[in-house]
């Protein structure tokens, strides 16, 4: 089996190809460390950054998104958690509004007064 990954580690974009037989995967097109580990976990458990956003108690909404990249297979539950956020302004950019979601904490994505 063969996959082509576009690495979105850096802007080089470096289009990495997988081959797959008998359970040993090999890896070539990537030019750095980063892109080899993007593969990797692309392959195994692809990850990504969660973006959404939430209710304010005054009726606006604020953008939040994980601090760091979940599991695909877990981003519906991350969103089940997400949809049950109200945050009171004031928040700044960076604000921890909910600790610990399926190992990542939701952020502000804007500072609102």
């Amino acid at each position: 089996m063969i996959r082509e990954l576009t690495c979105v580690e850096c802007p080089m974009g470096c289009k990495i190809t997988v081959k797959e037989e008998n359970g040993v995967k090999e890896f070539s097109g990537y030019n750095c460390p980063r892109g080899k580990m993007y593969a990797e976990n692309e392959i195994v458990d692809p990850k990504r950054v969660v973006t959404s956003t939430v209710k304010l108690s005054d009726g606006r909404v604020l953008p939040v998104k994980t601090d760091r990249p979940v599991s695909k297979k877990d981003m519906f539950a991350v969103m089940e958690q997400i949809n049950k956020i109200i945050v009171t302004a004031p928040v700044k950019t960076g604000d921890i509004v909910k600790e610990n979601v399926y190992g990542a904490n939701i952020i502000s994505a804007r500072t609102i007064k």
